[in-house]
């Protein structure tokens, strides 16, 4: 990067910082000191809107998510290509070419930014860095570097994830996050990562959703499903030379845990020490779960699902919350939607209020701000798209009113892409992707977001 883009990087960083994250300091402890004062100061600028309008607090930041494996195509290295190469298999397809967004990110950040967005939400593709152990690719990292500069030149606030669920497949072939020594290989990737890339980054989340494998538990997933992943997986360390393979979302996530705890620990000690002057935190799931019932097993999936990681965001300088619906919870586990209600794609209750409470629950929980990293919809009906935000909003408003600390809503996701098992099927985007073409479609729930954030204001009453 020349000096003068460097240059611009650094202003647009101290400025974004400052309006976006509304004087977030780098340590927790001052960020929740100053959080009652600003949040008031938010209320009151809600109230100045024009009738029915709610107001957003300045420097609130809008954006739209992706991840690399879901949408830069081509990520060989990776443990998530092979699994979806071995047989048996539990992907419906291969991600391929994905959405090229390798090569199209300049394309997709300019029409996030015309569309009125500020925020980009992305992550870095650890097996392209480091594709061996100790091995990195400064190619790699400088592409990711221009990424985040495009991010800059456009008025984004770029928003990166360090690790969105893949890891190198050498990693996965060392046993994962059951590994004990992968908090110390996590660390080391996200030491140089932000050593390169730190200075163009305004917010940045360790992991994304590490509590997933403790929520697939939950689910009442055929025990089939469970014995094509043990072979799945028995393939995949066959195919590497291995004894064992794990993945995040394949694998014991109970063994896990106590790694990707010490794994989050020790990587945001390694990016603060390098150039994290920015915020830093965690993006967990939350599920709006609710208790149906007497002896409602709610609050030991609670223990079990989110308070590990609750307890680790209030260690860190901010909660990102990723929520899509509820579960009802009974004495037996999850009760199913009642007959007759709307589901998603993915099989879920179309249920917008769940965001609501789950902000309340993770601001009550870890007293650290709020940014909501992940919400959305899979659907082809984007109509409902457009109910969908407009409902999760309002409820984020109810928070903002009451004084809750939420400093943005980045939406999941930027590109129809693929999304994992289910592959292709399920639309989440914002914008359309013709696979064949790579010709981009703008959505009208895309537009309809857009106003609001370039208002910073909703009006619940508008519908397009």
């Amino acid at each position: 990067m020349n000096d003068d883009l460097t240059s611009l990087a650094r202003r647009r960083f101290i400025a974004l910082a400052s309006a976006a994250a509304a004087g977030v300091a780098a340590g927790g402890a001052a960020a929740g000191a100053d959080a009652g004062a600003r949040a008031g100061a938010g209320v009151a600028d809600q109230r100045s809107g024009a009738r029915g309008e709610f107001r957003y607090p300045k420097g609130f930041l809008w954006g739209a998510a992706t991840a690399g494996h879901q949408v830069e195509g081509g990520n060989v290295n990776s443990d998530i290509w092979l699994l979806e190469h071995v047989k048996p298999t539990i992907f419906a397809e291969s991600s391929g070419d994905a959405c090229n967004h390798y090569q199209l990110y300049r394309e997709d950040i300019a029409l996030l930014a015309g569309l009125g967005f500020n925020t980009y939400r992305f992550s870095l593709e650890w097996s392209r860095i480091e594709p061996a152990p100790g091995e990195f690719l400064t190619a790699e990292l400088e592409h990711y570097r221009r990424v985040l500069a495009a991010c800059h030149e456009h008025g984004i606030a770029p928003m990166l994830t360090f690790n969105h669920f893949t890891t190198p497949r050498w990693f996965a072939a060392q046993g994962g996050w059951e590994n004990p020594q992968a908090p110390e290989l996590f660390a080391r990737f996200c030491g140089r990562a932000a050593h390169h890339l730190g200075d163009l980054i305004v917010a940045a989340s360790t992991l994304n959703e590490p509590n997933i494998g403790l929520l697939l538990k939950w689910f009442n997933l055929p025990p089939a499903m469970w014995q094509v992943q043990t072979a799945m997986l028995q393939a995949a360390a066959a195919a590497c030379g291995s004894t064992r393979f794990s993945a995040i979302m394949a694998g014991d996530p109970q063994a896990m845990l106590p790694n990707l705890l010490k794994g989050h620990r020790l990587a945001y000690a390694a990016i603060k020490s390098e150039a994290g002057r920015f915020p830093l935190g965690v993006s967990i799931a939350m599920i709006d779960d609710q208790a149906v019932g007497p002896d409602s097993q709610r609050n030991a999936k609670r223990a079990e699902c989110y308070e590990p990681w609750l307890a680790a965001a209030a260690e860190s300088d901010f909660i990102g919350v990723q929520t899509y619906g509820r579960s009802r919870i009974g004495k037996d586990g999850i009760v199913p939607p009642d007959a007759g209600a709307e589901l998603t794609q993915m099989g879920e209750e179309f249920y917008p209020q769940a965001l609501e409470q789950t902000i309340r629950y993770a601001a009550s929980a870890t007293k650290k701000p709020v940014y909501v990293t992940e919400n959305g919809i899979a659907t082809t009906d984007d109509s409902r798209r457009v109910a969908y935000i407009g409902q999760a909003l309002t409820g984020l408003e109810r928070c903002l009113a009451d004084g809750v600390d939420v400093r943005g809503y980045v939406h999941w996701s930027l590109l129809d892409n693929f999304e994992w098992p289910s592959g292709y099927r399920p639309k989440f985007g914002l914008i359309g992707v013709d696979r064949a073409t790579q010709v981009r479609a703008v959505k009208p729930s895309a537009r309809f977001l857009g106003a609001i954030a370039r208002a910073n204001a909703h009006n619940p009453e508008s519908r397009s």
